[in-house]
């Protein structure tokens, strides 16, 4: 067992509040030292009150997957003996309501696409150590939204 820490932090300043005109912007900082600038979603709060070039949550949950599936792939794909040189993932998270109608992560979409030194495996393996790292991925096996994975092999 171990614990992750985090802590985020607003303040207001001189924004007014009570009108919900205030600044959705703060900092998430982390055990490890990293301070990542975070916001609301423009698709929740419009601007100026997030902040666009901020991490929202949305966004960092479907980072969360995305990384967590990376980093068991590539420690899967070592431990079979590929060898891989670049790792890719444009992935996608969608928001909608969900069978109680809630708004929630319905669905998280991986899309790796990975380029392998000298001989990459076949297609079914390749698709094997997506499964497996999916299976193993701590983050993915914590929520209940769908995601999946579309994995492509890069030549070259």
């Amino acid at each position: 067992m171990a614990d992750y820490f985090a802590t985020i932090h607003w303040q207001r300043g001189e924004q007014p509040f009570a009108d919900r005109r205030y600044s959705r912007r703060h900092l998430m900082q982390f055990d490890g030292g990293a301070v990542v600038p975070g916001s609301s979603s423009p698709h929740s709060v419009k601007l100026p009150y997030s902040d666009p070039a901020a991490v929202d949550p949305e966004e960092a949950f479907v980072a969360a997957l995305s990384s967590c599936h990376m980093l068991w792939f590539l420690d899967l794909a070592c431990r079979a003996g590929w060898v891989v040189d670049d790792y890719r993932d444009a992935a996608v998270g969608t928001m909608a309501r969900n069978a109680e109608g809630k708004l929630a992560m319905t669905e998280v979409v991986l899309r790796p696409a990975v380029r392998f030194a000298g001989r990459a495996p076949e297609r079914a393996e390749h698709e094997q150590l997506h499964h497996q790292a999916h299976e193993e991925c701590f983050i993915a096996s914590s929520v209940k939204s769908a995601v999946r994975c579309e994995p492509r092999i890069v030549e070259g």
